[in-house]
């Protein structure tokens, strides 16, 4: 089966992080905008992204388990048509309404749970398709995750420039990409016989669930942690850098755009390369991983430092982007290749509740501690990195 994936195949698979994607950090660059529009704090912006992650957190767990015994293909779509719902619920109430942030929030929680039931099941999808090939297999999630970052450099671009025409068209054109991806997936994406399981009952998941953790444990636990490490730093960073482009150095709109979206090149380039380079090889993953987290961790020690010269920090944040780039299609590749298939959809979904997590959790953080307490923040978050590649050389198997 694996010989036979098509290229549109492909593409369908990796519109859905991309549209995920672009459904949360499109929002970035135009948080002040929103405050000003609809009056609020700059810690209730923030919730505008956590709301999405929260709900993704708490269900990507369920749509695993679910993909895994109904299939793949059936639990993305409804998922897609989630998010397509979320997206109009959150644009129309902000054109409607006088007040439209709790609806605004309704439908980006919406949105969050059309995310737990789309990009996450992807994962095992591609194991699914490329069972006997590990080598395709970590091409295929290179391209996946190249998808999914080349997300985030569009983001800025795209939603300060629908911003600049309609405040509130970014959450509209969430749901007009969400109905492109949900016909490419429906059309496109052939699920090869056997990918569901039979009906298992939920108890007896719990216990093999239990089971294979206890198995697996030490290696399993820091891939999530890595993986919510890197997005809590990604999230937190690019909060600070929408929020200090404007007061410090006056950019805005489009142009701050742009500026975002430099380190976040770098990010998707590098997750693109490392998906190619990697092969399939897990002792070159672990070497990458290790190295990528020492530098990411290097970096963000020095992003609340030279803040003031505006190249020398994108030069910061770009080889911060690097180290995030080069790590996320290793783990993704370890998750993926080192679960067998009746346990992917599961094990997988937890690694992406992680990730959500970080996505949650590093906008509010940073919006609380960056007024009084920055320097000393990015600094722990360093030395944090620094454990968790210790923690990575001891325990991630090869």
């Amino acid at each position: 089966m694996e010989n036979k994936v098509s290229r549109w195949c492909i593409v369908s698979m990796a519109s859905v992080p991309l549209v995920m994607t672009l459904g949360n950090s499109m929002l970035i660059p135009v948080l002040p905008i929103f405050e000003k529009k609809i009056g609020i704090t700059s810690f209730q912006s923030s919730m505008i992204i956590t709301s999405y992650s929260l709900a993704a957190i708490l269900l990507i767990p369920i749509a695993g388990y679910l993909s895994d015994r109904i299939g793949r293909k059936i639990v993305i779509l409804p998922s897609l048509i989630l998010a397509l719902i979320g997206g109009a619920i959150a644009g129309w109430a902000s054109w409607k309404i006088d007040d439209p942030y709790m609806w605004v929030i309704i439908g980006r929680v919406l949105q969050g749970v059309g995310a737990a039931g789309a990009m996450p099941i992807l994962l095992p999808l591609v194991g699914d398709l490329y069972k006997d090939d590990d080598q395709k297999a970590s091409s295929c999630l290179g391209i996946i995750e190249t998808s999914n970052t080349f997300g985030k450099v569009l983001s800025p671009i795209l939603g300060a420039g629908f911003a600049a025409i309609l405040w509130f068209l970014p959450f509209f054109s969430i749901s007009f990409f969400s109905l492109i991806s949900i016909a490419l997936v429906f059309f496109f994406i052939k699920v090869p016989k056997g990918s569901k399981q039979d009906p298992v009952p939920f108890r007896a998941f719990l216990k093999k669930t239990k089971e294979l953790m206890k198995k697996e444990g030490k290696w399993l636990l820091p891939v999530f942690l890595l993986g919510l490490f890197a997005m809590l730093l990604l999230f937190a960073v690019l909060f600070f850098m929408s929020d200090f482009l404007e007061k410090f150095h006056d950019i805005k709109g489009v142009k701050k755009g742009f500026v975002l979206a430099i380190p976040l090149f770098v990010l998707c380039s590098f997750s693109f390369l490392t998906g190619r380079f990697i092969k399939g090889d897990k002792a070159k993953m672990k070497k990458i991983i290790v190295f990528a987290l020492v530098l990411a961790s290097a970096m963000v020690v020095f992003v609340g430092f030279f803040k003031e010269s505006l190249w020398l920090w994108l030069l910061i944040t770009s080889l911060l982007g690097l180290g995030i780039g080069a790590m996320l299609p290793c783990l993704d590749a370890l998750i993926t290749e080192g679960i067998e298939k009746e346990e992917r959809g599961t094990i997988t979904s937890f690694y992406s509740s992680c990730r959500f997590i970080g996505v949650a959790f590093g906008p509010p953080i940073i919006s609380i501690l960056m007024k009084n307490h920055l320097n000393i923040t990015f600094i722990a978050s360093g030395v944090l990195g620094g454990l968790l590649a210790i923690l990575t050389i001891i325990l991630v198997k090869e």
